[in-house]
């Protein structure tokens, strides 16, 4: 068995003149959490489409489970687990007559069916519920049966499509200790979208950025941050944007200084020594700051330095100058 459970080389997608996916490479490890992000129209779900036998490449190859997608579709299918963004749940099953359904399509036999409904009925959750219609249950519970049934014939490769996207806090939590479960006690690799930055900086042992079509960078989560490499200062303002952005940029250090909104992200080198000097520039600019606080770099500030933009919790990123 390869020791990869994802594996592309030049994987290529067009649509009519629009080219989608430009030449991805991807090598995710057995047993590894991957986490896949990139902006809107940046090629990602059309990455995970391709990976998932959804949509067939225009070149290149991808092997999932060690199957290869274009000449083997159905073998991948027997071998992976698919929870989408948008579960295509029946509102008149119930929680129950879901997961047999699943196994049967699985060609899992009755017993094998009840035997993994009872080891995944913890992941679900939601007791005597499960014998309910769909159609009454919230949206965590129908987010935590998705994933359940995705794992009733023990996937080797779990794609999980932006998976706590509307969850409330504490759903989202539970669901995060499931996936860290499931990938420890299990083996299975999960390949993650999200929409939540820390949730992949909390979860993935690596994490690629596509944007235009090509993966822009991968590694790491610290790693990832160290290429940064400064500290980030951000200041919230009222007035002139513009205006106070050339008077921060004048300062010594300032490396660069990337707007969006009326907030100011100031990458600088030894930040507690110069916020100061950032305040006292922007007060001699007659700006009003509003919030003026000291971080170390995180995921957001990659995502704004190889996309332009930053990921919403809507998904939709906003645009950024970057100078």
């Amino acid at each position: 068995m390869s020791e990869y459970a994802v594996v592309t080389e030049k994987l290529q997608r067009v649509f009519g003149e629009n080219v989608a996916v430009l030449g991805v490479d991807l090598q995710v490890r057995q047993g590894e959490i991957y986490g896949f992000l990139g902006p809107n129209g940046a090629g990602k779900s059309t990455v995970v489409r391709m990976l998932t036998t959804l949509l067939m490449p225009t070149s290149g190859t991808a092997r999932v489970a060690d199957r290869d997608v274009i000449n083997e579709p159905t073998e991948v299918r027997l071998r992976i687990g698919v929870a989408l963004q948008d579960a295509a749940l029946d509102p008149k099953q119930t929680g129950i007559e879901l997961m047999r359904l699943q196994g049967r399509l699985y060609g899992l036999s009755g017993s094998d069916t009840a035997r993994r409904i009872d080891e995944l009925e913890p992941l679900v959750d939601i007791g005597d519920a499960i014998k309910d219609q769909i159609g009454t249950y919230s949206g965590g519970m129908k987010r935590r049966l998705d994933l359940a049934a995705s794992l009733i014939h023990n996937p080797e490769v779990l794609f999980l499509d932006e998976p706590t996207t509307g969850l409330d806090p504490i759903s989202r939590a539970r669901v995060w200790d499931e996936m860290r479960r499931i990938n420890r006690d299990l083996g299975i690799t999960i390949f993650l979208t999200t929409q939540y930055l820390e949730e992949a900086d909390a979860l993935a042992d690596r994490i690629g950025i596509i944007t235009d079509g090509v993966l822009a960078v991968e590694g790491t989560p610290v790693a990832l941050k160290m290429t940064i490499g400064t500290d980030v200062i951000m200041a919230k303002i009222d007035g002139d944007v513009e205006k106070a952005r050339k008077a921060v940029e004048r300062i010594r250090s300032v490396e660069s200084v990337d707007v969006y909104g009326k907030e100011l992200s100031i990458r600088v080198m030894n930040g507690a020594g110069f916020i100061s000097a950032v305040a006292l520039a922007l007060n001699e600019a007659a700006v009003c700051v509003r919030e003026l606080t000291l971080r170390t770099p995180t995921l957001d500030d990659v995502f704004l330095n190889v996309t332009g933009g930053r990921l919403q919790q809507d998904g939709i990123p906003e645009q950024a100058h970057v100078s």
